[in-house]
């Protein structure tokens, strides 16, 4: 019989009882792996629902899909559980250690501005060559999202250029010289390079490439719909 409401720990023993000895065959079989797309597909239409909601869409969608990704953590939470590895409740205790220890300027005694990130996120992941740090980012990130990062990591620790849009336009015009060349490689060393400065001008200016080229596509749908 469905309740009127349920409760977090309401939802924490049905995915228990999906996985149980009389539930669902297909939850039971499920693996952190095999969970992959899931958590992929449900993130991204987590974002798709915030889209919707700012441009002025009902928010009941996106409250379901914040289901669907909170469902994603429950779920490998439990698995994680039946293997012996770590509970719901310690990844909850993780990320609130996290939170507080990042922001001290909040629950600290610290009355500085904005705390450097970095040095924070090293006092949490003890002693690490910036080599190491930079091997840590998850190879599964998007192409851009993963060069930000990576820009960000080497920006901290050796300094980048902070006129990347001089770069930018060298790299433009080396290219354009090329437009009667069958060198293909050097093209898309010199693209790529293009990219590269491009994205790093965004993460100087606190923009996402993901999310812009994201927007700047729709943009351009829209565009040719209106045509």
């Amino acid at each position: 019989m469905m309740k009127n409401k349920y409760t977090f720990q309401d939802f924490q023993e049905i995915i228990r009882t999906l996985r149980g000895k009389d539930g669902c065959a297909w939850d039971k079989i499920q693996t952190h792996e095999s969970l992959i797309p899931c958590m992929l597909e449900e993130a991204y239409e987590a974002v798709d629902g915030i889209e919707t909601l700012v441009e002025g869409g009902s928010p009941d969608n996106l409250c379901e899909e914040l289901g669907d990704v909170l469902m994603q953590v429950v779920f490998h939470s439990q698995l994680a559980e039946e293997e012996g590895n770590f509970t719901l409740e310690d990844v909850i205790d993780g990320i609130s250690k996290k939170m507080i220890h990042r922001h001290p300027h909040v629950f600290g005694d610290s009355m500085e501005g904005q705390p450097d990130w970095e040095k924070l996120k090293k006092e949490e992941k003890g002693s690490q060559t910036p080599e190491e740090e930079i091997a840590a980012i998850p190879r599964a990130l998007p192409s851009l999202i993963k060069t930000s990062k990576v820009l960000k990591k080497l920006d901290y620790y050796y300094g980048l250029n902070k006129e990347p849009q001089k770069s930018l336009q060298e790299a433009i015009t080396r290219l354009e010289t090329l437009k009667t060349e069958t060198d293909d490689i050097k093209k898309e060393e010199l693209t790529g390079e293009a990219f590269l400065y491009l994205c790093n001008y965004a993460r100087l200016n606190d923009m996402s490439s993901e999310v812009l080229l994201e927007k700047t596509v729709k943009n351009l749908l829209k565009s040719q719909e209106m045509q």
